[in-house]
């Protein structure tokens, strides 16, 4: 391993329990930062619920660390929507904001227009299918932010189970970012989950990255974050065991195609012949090919939008 990671290693990897609440609560007072929570949400209904309520209850009511509590609905059919409302998050759909931009299907889609719609001066992205949700996801993340100004991005590092086996989750983390973040930007080899939903990240600099619009959002982010703040700016914390919904293999294999064009296009800028994936399905005659799109589109930083300008100036 690089001598830079190791010594990253030992001075921007912490413990959820290394800034305890009062310790992050006072920096919070002092510095006068505020924190928004952002939830993409597609379909969630049995989980997004009980994220609210933890994050309104821990960090809202018992402790004032969070001012507001977003949940961007990406389209869902069930009743995310209404569970998430009932539960105390503001409740915006993604085709609601920036209306004059065509809303493409993707989560970096809707993590890029939830800067529209919040205020807080660190924002905290959470994955809305959480299971058994601790509010320390939030703390561990924001802490650094709140208590180091020299640290810009924090995301969070966990256990991910797979079917009772420990460490066996994150499998396009291990197939495919890993070994390209260590081979094309090794610096950026020590984060233990590059591809977890979960992170928290100045406004000043969000605002200043492109989003892909899909599920290369994570890996890309790294990346510019790298190239625009440095190494010593990123950060991650250990906030214990994160349990969610499993996607099959076909859904990782269509994830995957999406994060390795997102590294494509920041090793050369280059052309992708065919931004496309075929996957096979067993059908009553055999084996049927299933070709689907890979993301490829990505929105600019937010700085250049004029209405992001326009609220800003207001």
């Amino acid at each position: 391993m690089l001598e830079e990671v190791e010594r990253w290693l030992a001075t921007r990897s912490w413990s959820v329990a290394d800034r305890p609440l009062h310790r992050v609560l006072a920096a919070k007072q002092r510095t006068g930062q505020s924190v928004s929570v952002v939830l993409p949400a597609l379909n969630e209904e049995e989980t997004v619920g009980e994220i609210v309520g933890v994050v309104r209850h821990d960090l809202m009511h018992q402790a004032q660390l969070v001012d507001e509590i977003v949940v961007v609905d990406s389209g869902s059919t069930d009743r995310t929507s209404q569970v998430a409302a009932s539960a105390g998050a503001r409740v915006v759909h993604r085709d609601e904001i920036l209306p004059r931009v065509p809303a493409v299907p993707g989560k970096g889609e809707v993590l890029w227009r939830s800067l529209l719609v919040t205020g807080g001066d660190i924002v905290c992205f959470v994955d809305a299918d959480l299971r058994e949700f601790s509010s320390d996801f939030v703390l561990g993340i924001v802490g650094p932010l709140l208590t180091d100004p020299d640290v810009d991005l924090v995301k969070a590092m966990y256990d991910r189970p797979l079917a009772g086996a420990t460490g066996q989750g994150g499998r396009v983390t291990e197939l495919m970012a890993r070994p390209l973040l260590n081979m094309h930007w090794p610096q950026l080899a020590g984060f233990v989950q590059p591809l977890g939903g979960e992170y928290a990240a100045r406004r000043t600099l969000l605002e200043q990255l492109p989003f892909p619009v899909g599920y290369g959002v994570e890996l890309g982010m790294l990346v510019d974050a790298l190239h625009l703040v440095g190494l010593d700016a990123l950060a991650q914390v250990d906030v214990g065991v994160r349990k969610h919904r499993h996607q099959d293999g076909q859904a990782l294999g269509r994830m995957a195609a999406a994060i390795y064009r997102t590294a494509q296009l920041r090793l050369a800028r280059g052309h992708l012949i065919r931004p496309s994936l075929t996957q096979f399905e067993r059908g009553a005659e055999g084996f049927e090919p299933h070709t689907y799109s890979v993301d490829t589109e990505e929105r600019p930083p937010m700085a250049e939008i004029a209405e992001y300008a326009a609220r800003r100036v207001a």
